[in-house]
């Protein structure tokens, strides 16, 4: 029987998909993780269902939040942004 060897897994998928994933609002780039720790996963899991800011303070970091929050984006940037990046990731956030 073979071994699985995460860390070669591990690369692959980083390799396939990147280290992060970035996306832009009037020419300001802003990355999210590609692929989420235990820590913030478990920290996710706490926030209320509708705490998008808190969502997004941990997938941005607080610097990167903090920019963020300078653009007038609505509520359906965020579900786009959101949509895009669980398709780009296989991560499904603030899915029902």
């Amino acid at each position: 029987m073979t071994t699985f060897d995460v860390n070669a897994a591990r690369a692959q998928r980083t390799e396939a998909l990147g280290r992060a994933w970035t996306f832009t609002i009037d020419g300001d780039t802003f990355e999210m993780p590609g692929e989420l720790s235990r820590r913030t996963a478990r920290a996710l899991r706490e926030l209320d269902d509708n705490d998008i800011d808190g969502l997004l303070r941990l997938l941005l970091g607080e610097k990167q939040f903090d920019r963020f929050d300078r653009h007038d984006v609505s509520m359906q940037d965020v579900a786009a942004i959101l949509e895009a990046y669980g398709k780009a990731t296989g991560l499904g956030l603030g899915e029902g």
